[in-house]
């Protein structure tokens, strides 16, 4: 009996369930929506759903292909726009994560670190302060941050200052606020002096 249950459960889980990558694209259109409002103002164009300004899914390839479409923005400026690269390492919450072309869709936040990007033999570092990363089954990656520098324009005699300077505001800190800055700034810093040391 117990066998027979088992083998039930297992031969409905093991059934085919498509991705949602697989799905096919939402329609641009809600056609049930304009046709209710043809009846209720028959002289005026519908309205605009939140569905009018939803592109279509952009097809997942059956194939892994060999290199990785990069978008690097910060806020006022794009750093890497549809690059082709190897590989792309970036400091999520938990931890460093390479990303591969294929890697499973993936959304993550990012905290102060290195992101390296890599193509080819030549691998560029930039030091981003936070944000998110949004990986795409396609071989996309959109990499957004609030700010970022490259590595080598990093001077480290004003990231050892800072770090002293906020350790400093760290321990004489009243209030919760400046605590809560100053413990911002010690872990920035403390993360760019680990980026430039190590």
């Amino acid at each position: 009996m117990f066998r027979r249950v088992t083998v039930g459960l297992l031969a409905r889980t093991t059934e085919a369930r498509p991705f949602s990558t697989d799905l096919q694209a939402a329609q641009t259109v809600d056609s049930t929506f304009v046709e209710a409002w043809k009846k209720v103002g028959p002289n005026l164009d519908p309205p605009k759903t939140p569905l009018s300004f939803m592109r279509p899914r952009l097809p997942t390839p059956s194939a892994i292909p060999s290199k990785l479409s990069v978008n690097f923005v910060i806020p006022y400026a794009y750093e890497v726009s549809g690059k082709e690269v190897d590989m792309v390492t970036i400091p999520a919450s938990t931890g460093q994560m390479g990303v591969l072309p294929g890697h499973v869709s993936t959304i993550t936040e990012l905290k102060p670190g290195v992101q390296s990007v890599h193509e080819g033999n030549e691998v560029t570092k930039y030091f981003v302060s936070s944000g998110f990363a949004f990986i795409h089954a396609n071989s996309i990656a959109d990499i957004v941050v609030a700010e970022a520098a490259p590595l080598d324009q990093i001077d480290s005699s004003l990231v050892q200052k800072g770090l002293a300077e906020f350790t400093q505001k760290l321990s004489s800190a009243s209030t919760d606020l400046e605590k809560a800055e100053a413990q911002i700034g010690v872990d920035v810093h403390s993360s760019l002096n680990a980026a430039l040391t190590g």
